[in-house]
Parts: C-alpha cells; sequence; structure tokens
C-alpha cells in the first residue's frame, strides 16, 4: 500500500465527515494525569455546522486538536477518530500527512499569532497548494490564491499584503482562506471569532456558514460563547468537565436547555429585547472542577441549583430525552 494511502471505514455513511467514538484525551504531568476528556461521542456530517460549547477548561481544544492529531506527545488517546472513515489514532505519519489540510482543516483562534508575520498572506496561502499538489504552476497557484480570497470576502489584492497590514476581521478571513486551499471537505473551527468586536464577528460566521453550504463541506465551530453558535450552527454539544452533557438542534438548546449547565450559559449572554436579561443578568458562581479531582458524582453538582443527593452518588449517563435532544443529568424530565 502507498505510504500517504488512507483505509476508509465502508461501514460509515458518506455523509459522515467526522465520528468520534468514546473519545477520550489524558495529558500526562509532573503531578501525575490530567484527564481533559471522557468518553466523547460526536458526529459531523456533510453541509452541516455543528457547535461546541463550554467554559474554558471543559475540553473543547483538546477535542479540536485530537481531529487531526495535533495533541502533544504527552497526551494519550484512547477511542476512535473517524475522519471520512479513517482512523486518525491509528493511521501512519505518510496517511496523517495527506489527510491534512487535504481532508481536513483548522481554522485556530488568534490569527495574528498564527500567521507567518514575514510572509504576505498570498504566500502563505499558496504554501499548502504547493506541498499537496506538487508540479502545479505558479500561474495555477495565483488564480486559486485569488479565488480564496474572493471567497472569503477579500479583494485578490491583498494576496500581496501582509499579516500586520490587515484588520483582525481581514487576518480571521485569510486563516478560512488558507484552510479551504486544498478543499478540504471538513473544516473545524476553534474559537474563530473570539477576538473580534460584534459587527466583524457577524461577517466572519456569515462568510463560514455560506462555504459550507456553497461549498458542501461538514464544520464542527468551538465557542464558549453559546449565542454565537445558537445563530450559525445546526446542532450543539455542550460539554462540561470533559463530558458531553447536552445535545440538541441549536436554537433547541439555546431557547430550550435541559441540562441546568447548558441553561446558565445561555442565560449568561443577554438577549437584546429582553427585559428581564437586561435588569437581572445571570451568571454561574464558582469554576469547572480541577481535572485531577473532579467530586464524586455528578461534576456539575457543586454548582447546580437544582443538586440533590443523588446527583454526588454517581455521574449521570448522556440519555435522549427526546427525539433528537440528550441530556446527562437525572433531573431532566421530572415533574
Amino acid at each position: 500500500m502507498a505510504e500517504d494511502a488512507i483505509v476508509v471505514d465502508e461501514s460509515l455513511g458518506s455523509e459522515t465527515l467526522l465520528d468520534l467514538r468514546s473519545l477520550s484525551v489524558t495529558y500526562q504531568t509532573d503531578q501525575g494525569p490530567v484527564p481533559a476528556v471522557r468518553g466523547v461521542d460526536l458526529t459531523v456530517r456533510r453541509g452541516e455546522v455543528v457547535g461546541v460549547a463550554g467554559e474554558s477548561g471543559c475540553g473543547k481544544s483538546t477535542l479540536a486538536s485530537t481531529v487531526l492529531r495535533l495533541q502533544p506527545a504527552t497526551a494519550t488517546v484512547t477511542g476512535e477518530v473517524l475522519v471520512s472513515g479513517a482512523d486518525v489514532i491509528t493511521m501512519r505519519w505518510g496517511e496523517l500527512r495527506a489527510l491534512r489540510w487535504a481532508g481536513a482543516s483548522i481554522v485556530f483562534q488568534g490569527a495574528l499569532h498564527a500567521l507567518n508575520p514575514v510572509q504576505s498572506v498570498g504566500a502563505q496561502i499558496g504554501e499548502p497548494i504547493r506541498i499537496h499538489e506538487p508540479g502545479i504552476e505558479d500561474s495555477e497557484v495565483t488564480a486559486r490564491i485569488s479565488e480564496l480570497l474572493q471567497q472569503v470576502g477579500l479583494s485578490p489584492s491583498r494576496a500581496a499584503m501582509y499579516p500586520h497590514q490587515l484588520s483582525g476581521g481581514q487576518r480571521q478571513r485569510v486563516m478560512i482562506a488558507m484552510a479551504l486551499a486544498c478543499r478540504p471537505a471538513l473544516i473545524v473551527a476553534d474559537e474563530p471569532t473570539t477576538a473580534l468586536d460584534v459587527m466583524v464577528q457577524a461577517q466572519v460566521l456569515g462568510v463560514l456558514e455560506k462555504l459550507v453550504k456553497d461549498l458542501d463541506v461538514g464544520m464542527m465551530i468551538i465557542s464558549h460563547d453559546l449565542s454565537v453558535l445558537a445563530s450559525s450552527c445546526d446542532r450543539i454539544v455542550v460539554m462540561y468537565a470533559g463530558r458531553v452533557v447536552e445535545e440538541g438542534p441549536a436554537h433547541a438548546v439555546f431557547d430550550r436547555a435541559l441540562h441546568p449547565y447548558t441553561a446558565a450559559l445561555s442565560a449568561a449572554f443577554p438577549r437584546v429585547g429582553d427585559p428581564a436579561a437586561r435588569f437581572a443578568p445571570a451568571g454561574l458562581a464558582g469554576d469547572p472542577p480541577d481535572p485531577t479531582s473532579r467530586p464524586p458524582g455528578c461534576s456539575f453538582a457543586p454548582r447546580c441549583p437544582l443538586a440533590i443527593e443523588a446527583c454526588r452518588e454517581a455521574e449521570p449517563e448522556l440519555r435522549e430525552i427526546e427525539p433528537g435532544r440528550w441530556a446527562a443529568c437525572i433531573r431532566v424530565g421530572e415533574p
């Protein structure tokens, strides 16, 4: 078999681009093992945008890095990470190299830090094209760069500029263009709008939504802002303490949360025109638990206003509460 050949699992439907199965990631540190992701199942299909929400420290970015095996060498990964049917965790280096950029790509947060300050943005967009398509003519690379910039709403003339000459929103669009350079089927966007103001954030999200529909790709967007995900995603997965605690259609999760943690996340972002949110802003006291010393039972119980003694006895399983709605809480569905 050729070094860069990728074996595809035919049991997966052709529309499923990402399939995480019982994924767990543990970092080995001097203080002992730190479990960052614990038994996560998640799918992304072609033409679909899936959002992953949660506070800092809930395992979102670890999840994103594991999709293309970008986690540090100190991480121990169990479970399966299937990208277009190929298991990223077990594939050889040549297969992984072929998959990155061309099969799946990542848009990182903080474009100013991710871009090379001494190269023009056009050169940086063109680099993965030249690597993955050896022998391609310079004229074709130039045409592809212009096409990609136009797809993300930038003038082709921006290709000659350097990162510091562009605004924050323009740099983020360049990152998106780079992610699309080799025409991947799957895009993972890790906090793509965190450093942007509200207006630019809306523009960048609009670009991402349009690209998913126009190019028929799949996308996973990671954010702490549930309202952002509700406006741009088809489904939302909410994580807490390394586990999925709720999953469902985006607006249903945002407007009618099942899990108390999701409800707290939703209430943390005031809604325009809602007097209750204006005069009584909600929040959530405390922080997610230290991964090395989680409390017994439900990890959210110490912060949960609905917790009862049974919540501290066993960690609740993620279960389907109603069609398409999943939650890990023993009190969901109580009269």
